[in-house]
């Protein structure tokens, strides 16, 4: 059984890298043993500090549950690891590092991690991947970010034969991009993906009680103290995130699009942009009557409100919007803040006596976002020679 080794270096150890790190960590004595897939822990990285493996053999996997726990790169157990004490970060030399363990490996492969939202550090890939250092990924900074620096990493990575895989950045572990790719290279032909691609929007939505009168306001103020906003709720309400979500199904459906392109419905009232966050909380209430008014238009027709990205393949174009859907819509009976995607192709049509592709399940967390991290490095190995099934 032939090996493969992949010189793995992590940046970015917050919840995601530290559960993507962990899960390496409990599974790659398995992965050698069973399908010849050797990961190995080079380096890691948070912003301030690194640790890198004592060897070309990487870090101890057994130890990376108690040596990482909640802690800081500079208070990981290094002895334990089998890594030298942490220095500061320098990703220059980081990547150095892992190219030169690559290089001195049989077989090896260099391969980035990046669990950072940063777009400083997306866009250093174009440079990894020139280098032939694979980059997997759940940052969306670069496959939903400037057109012109996505298309150079593609040409980058088919030059180089390096590979960028990102299918965290869509529904987390969800396979969307990967779905879609095949779908593409099987001969067919997408026409239109809509979905709920936030998982915010989708528990507000689904939490909220429109016909005992339940203000939407107090929807999002208990959502944010649940911790299912971010600390500025109007960060999810601007729809913004969710425009980079179409950005990418729009890219790998075929169609060139760039953020600015995306026709977005922000929920934010244009009189609460720009305050603090404490006035914007103080006065969401005053707006509750607008929404309101539509959820209850949306209900005498018999149809639910939900905010919905929308590609339109065959027209090139896409769009977040508030939307009404049938009560027996798959969207209508979503629960809790799962994910869902319709998709809607030449073979997955009417003409073929078929409904649409529909995906869904959780889509945010830091264990099934980094199990869809994960899951791009089983594929990677798999793709350069280990029997990995997937």
């Amino acid at each position: 059984m032939k090996t493969v080794p992949l010189h793995v270096g992590f940046v970015g150890t917050g919840l995601i890298g530290k559960a993507t790190l962990k899960q390496v960590g409990a599974h790659a004595p398995s992965l050698l043993a069973t399908g010849g897939l050797d990961l190995r822990i080079a380096a890691c990285a948070d912003s301030k500090h690194m640790i890198l493996a004592s060897s070309a053999d990487g870090m101890n996997p057994d130890a990376v549950d108690a040596a990482v726990g909640d802690r800081a790169v500079a208070e990981w157990d290094a002895g334990a690891l089998a890594a030298e004490t942490p220095v500061a970060a320098d990703l220059d030399a980081l990547v150095e590092k892992i190219v030169a363990h690559a290089r001195a490996t049989p077989d090896g492969a260099a391969v980035i991690v990046d669990n950072t939202s940063s777009d400083a550090v997306a866009d250093r890939y174009g440079e990894w991947l020139a280098q032939g250092v694979h980059v997997v990924t759940p940052n969306k900074k670069a496959n939903s970010g400037d057109l012109q620096r996505f298309r150079r990493f593609r040409a980058v990575a088919d030059e180089s034969g390096a590979r960028w895989l990102y299918e965290g950045t869509i529904g987390a572990g969800l396979p969307v991009v990967s779905t879609l790719r095949t779908l593409r290279a099987s001969g067919d032909r997408v026409r239109s993906v809509q979905g709920i691609f936030s998982g915010t929007m989708s528990f507000l939505f689904n939490t909220w009680d429109v016909g005992a009168g339940q203000p939407f306001s107090e929807v999002v103020l208990a959502a944010k103290k649940a911790g299912y906003t971010e600390p500025d709720p109007r960060d999810d309400l601007n729809g913004l995130d969710v425009a980079r979500k179409v950005v990418i199904a729009a890219r790998e459906s075929g169609v060139d699009l760039a953020l600015d392109d995306v026709d977005v419905q922000s929920l934010v009232p244009a009189e609460l942009e720009d305050c603090d966050v404490a006035e914007y909380e103080r006065r969401l209430p005053e707006f509750d009557g607008v929404i309101a008014e539509q959820a209850a238009a949306a209900a005498a027709e018999g149809k639910v409100l939900r905010f919905v990205g929308k590609v339109d393949a065959e027209k090139g174009t896409g769009s977040v919007e508030l939307a009404k859907f049938d009560a027996s819509h798959p969207f209508a009976g979503l629960q809790g803040a799962d994910n869902i995607l319709e998709i809607s192709t030449a073979r997955y049509s009417d003409e073929m006596s078929s409904t649409p592709l529909i995906i869904r399940g959780p889509g945010a967390g830091a264990q099934v976002t980094a199990g869809g991290v994960f899951g791009d490095l089983c594929k990677l190995g798999a793709v350069l020679g280990a029997r990995v099934p997937v």
